[in-house]
């Protein structure tokens, strides 16, 4: 891990990896304002007593806020590029789907839009590149891979990820509490709706 400044008011842990990131967050996420990122965690304060309070702190060994909250997402998996995903990982359609409904994917972050989370630990036989070219268009609800990560989409964006399916789950409300429907460290579920 490596700390960095970040700007008159902040520190940036350098984080050698999503498992690294992820448990320095779940140590620090109670003592400090963080926000947690692919490979890092941005720390906000007076940065003095930030690096004190890194210095006497250690990862984790959990890695998230929302550990033991398991959410369920029930998916029409009909998206436009579920064929194409099934020739890039060698699979058919049908195992695309039992791989992704198959293994829980844990909220590793939040980014890209309010309400995107981006959940982490599924088959890894789905790790599969974005599209060549983004969509200028991704309905909300739109559920999709990119790289070691699936997603959904809480409004209509643009978007390059390989969409295989949707659903009718609101990511994002505000007459919620919290408004974001996955938090960090919860742990999804896919299911065939």
């Amino acid at each position: 891990m490596n700390l960095k400044p970040y700007g008159d008011t902040a520190l940036l842990l350098d984080c050698k990896s999503l498992d690294e990131a992820q448990r320095w967050f779940a140590a620090l996420h109670d003592e400090a304002e963080v926000v947690l990122g692919a490979r890092s965690v941005l720390l906000r304060g007076d940065p003095a007593a930030l690096r004190s309070l890194v210095g006497r702190t250690s990862p984790a060994s959990s890695t998230g806020s929302a550990a033991g909250q398991e959410v369920e997402i029930r998916v029409v998996y009909d998206g436009a590029d579920l064929d194409e995903v099934a020739r890039l990982t060698g699979l058919t359609p049908v195992e695309v789907v039992e791989a992704h409904t198959g293994t829980p994917w844990t909220v590793a972050f939040g980014g890209f839009a309010p309400g995107f989370s981006y959940l982490a630990g599924g088959d890894p036989r789905l790790q599969v590149p974005r599209r060549d070219s983004p969509r200028h268009r991704v309905p909300a609800g739109s559920v999709g891979l990119a790289g070691e990560f699936s997603g959904v989409y809480p409004r209509e964006s643009p978007g390059g990820w390989q969409l295989i399916g949707r659903t009718e789950l609101a990511m994002w409300d505000t007459s919620r509490e919290p408004p974001a429907l996955l938090t960090t460290g919860a742990t999804v579920r896919f299911v065939v709706a």
